[in-house]
C-alpha cells in the first residue's frame, strides 16, 4: 500500500469513506467526491439497491459496503475490504451517517416525553460511530502522514430554532469530538473538521418538514434560498483538498448565511 505522504494530497488520488453513502445527502457527498475522480467508499446499511447504483454508475471508481456504523467489528472489517479493494489506505472519512431521524417539528418528542433511548440513539450513531471510522482508518492515515475527517454537524448547536433535544445533543457532542481529536491528531498530519448545515432541501431526513417551513427559511436567509445538499456536498470537498490543508478543528456553518456565528 501507498505510504508517508508528507504533502497534501490531492483530491483525485484520494480514497474517500462516507458513511450513510447510499441516500440523500451521503449520496450527494459521495457523488461530488467521484465527479473529482476520487475513489468512494459508499458505506450503507440497509440502502443496499441505492448503494449498489452508485458504484455501478461510478466507472469502477467506488465500491459499496455494508457495516453498521455503531458497530466497531463491522466498521473494521468494511475498511479492511475498501482498502484491499483499492490496495490503498483510506485517506479521507465524512462521517454522515444518521440514525433513524425526521425533522418533524410537530411530532418531536418534549422534554417531558422525551425518553434516553432517543438520545442514546442519536449518540451512537454520530458520536459512536465516528469513533469507530476512526480508529479504524488510523493506522493508514498515520502511515500516510496524512488525513482528512470531516464529521457532519448541524446548525441547530448554535441556533436551536426547534428544539431537536437528541438530535442536537448528539451533534453537540460531535462538535466537541471534532475540536479534540483535532487537538490529538494534528502532529500526524491529520486534519478534522465538522461541516454543519440547516435543513437541505430535500433529503430523506427532511421528506417530513412542511413546505411552509423551508418558505420560512428562504425568507430570512440571505441568500434567498434553502440550501441544497449538493451545495452542501461541495464544503466536504473543500476540507478534503489541499487548499484547507491550515484548517483543523473548525466548525463552518453551510446554511447561505441563515445563522451567523
Amino acid at each position: 500500500m501507498q505510504s508517508n505522504h508528507k504533502n497534501p494530497i490531492s483530491i483525485s488520488n484520494q480514497i474517500v469513506l462516507v458513511t450513510g453513502g447510499a441516500r440523500g445527502l451521503g449520496a450527494a457527498i459521495a457523488q461530488a467526491f467521484l465527479r473529482e475522480n476520487a475513489r468512494v467508499v459508499i458505506n450503507y446499511h440497509q440502502s443496499k439497491q441505492a448503494a449498489e447504483k452508485l458504484q455501478a454508475e461510478s466507472n469502477n471508481n467506488a465500491i459499496a459496503i455494508k457495516a453498521d456504523v455503531t458497530n466497531p467489528d463491522e466498521v473494521k472489517k468494511m475498511v479492511e475490504i475498501a482498502e484491499n479493494h483499492f490496495n490503498s489506505y483510506i485517506t479521507t472519512i465524512v462521517n454522515n451517517a444518521l440514525p433513524s431521524f425526521k425533522f418533524d417539528g410537530d411530532n418531536r418528542p418534549k422534554v417531558a416525553n422525551l425518553t434516553w433511548s432517543r438520545i442514546d440513539q442519536q449518540v451512537q450513531g454520530s458520536l459512536r460511530g465516528c469513533l469507530n471510522t476512526v480508529q479504524a482508518c488510523l493506522k493508514g492515515m498515520k502511515s500516510l502522514e496524512f488525513g482528512r475527517i470531516i464529521n457532519i454537524g448541524t446548525n441547530l448547536v448554535q441556533h436551536p430554532v426547534v428544539p431537536y433535544h437528541d438530535y442536537t445533543a448528539a451533534k453537540a457532542a460531535l462538535l466537541s469530538f471534532t475540536r479534540t481529536l483535532s487537538k490529538d491528531l494534528g502532529k500526524y498530519g491529520i486534519t478534522v473538521n465538522m461541516m454543519s448545515g440547516g435543513l437541505l432541501q430535500e433529503t430523506d431526513a427532511s421528506s417530513a418538514t412542511p413546505a411552509e417551513v423551508f418558505n420560512l427559511i428562504a425568507k430570512n436567509t440571505p441568500l434567498g434560498r434553502v440550501t441544497t445538499p449538493e451545495e452542501f456536498a461541495d464544503i466536504a470537498l473543500f476540507f478534503a483538498s489541499p487548499w484547507s490543508r491550515a484548517i483543523t478543528g473548525q466548525n463552518i456553518l453551510v446554511d447561505g448565511g441563515l445563522v451567523n456565528n
